[in-house]
C-alpha cells in the first residue's frame, strides 16, 4: 500500500508547474518622472498597480521576439574610434614579469622579481614575520626544520631583484 508521501509525489508530478506572480505598483509624480515599484508610491505620485508573472521553465510556450523595423539611416557619417578599455589592471610593479611567467611561480611556489606581496603570500601563504623600515617591507617565512625564507619587497610593494630569472625556493 503507498504511503503518504508516495501520493504527495505522485500529485506533485502530475500538476502543472503555475507560474508565479507579484504586482509591481508604476509611480508616476507630478514633474513626469516614473517609478516601478514592489512598494507603495508618495502621496502626491498616481499609482498604476500591474501584475507580473515570472513563468516555470516548461509552463508556457517560448515567445519569439518581433522583427525589427528597417529605418532608413541619416547622412550624418560617423567616424571610426578606437575602443575605449575600463577597468584594465594595471600591473604596479611595470610588468617586469608576464602573466604565465606569474602564475608558473606561483604553482611552483618560487618567487621572482617583479611579483607584488600578493603574489608572494598566493604562492608561499602567509609570512611567519613582516618587518616594515622606511619605504620597503620583508616577509620571513620559517619551517619547522630550521629553514627559513627572507623576501624583501620595494616602496611599490614589488620583490627587489634586478633579473626576472632570480629566484627563491619555497622553505616549504
Amino acid at each position: 500500500m503507498p504511503s503518504n508521501a508516495q501520493y504527495c509525489f505522485l500529485i506533485a508530478l502530475l500538476c502543472p508547474p503555475c507560474a508565479l506572480a507579484t504586482t509591481i505598483h508604476r509611480c508616476a509624480a507630478p514633474n513626469g518622472h516614473i517609478t516601478y515599484t514592489t512598494l507603495s508610491c508618495a502621496i502626491d505620485e498616481s499609482l498604476t498597480a500591474h501584475e507580473v508573472r515570472t513563468p516555470t521553465a516548461g509552463s508556457v510556450a517560448p515567445t519569439l521576439m518581433p522583427e525589427a523595423e528597417s529605418r532608413a539611416t541619416s547622412g550624418v557619417k560617423i567616424q571610426d574610434r578606437d575602443p575605449t578599455v575600463v577597468g584594465k589592471t594595471e600591473d604596479k610593479c611595470g610588468s617586469q614579469i608576464s602573466a604565465r611567467e606569474r602564475r608558473e611561480a606561483i604553482l611552483n611556489q618560487r618567487i621572482i622579481a617583479g611579483m607584488t606581496q600578493q603574489d608572494v603570500e598566493s604562492a608561499l601563504g602567509k609570512p611567519s614575520k613582516i618587518s616594515i623600515r622606511n619605504s620597503s617591507t620583508s616577509y620571513r617565512y620559517e619551517t619547522k626544520r630550521g629553514r627559513s625564507a627572507y623576501i624583501e619587497f620595494d616602496e611599490r610593494g614589488c620583490t627587489k631583484g634586478k633579473a626576472k630569472s632570480q629566484t627563491a625556493k619555497s622553505p616549504l
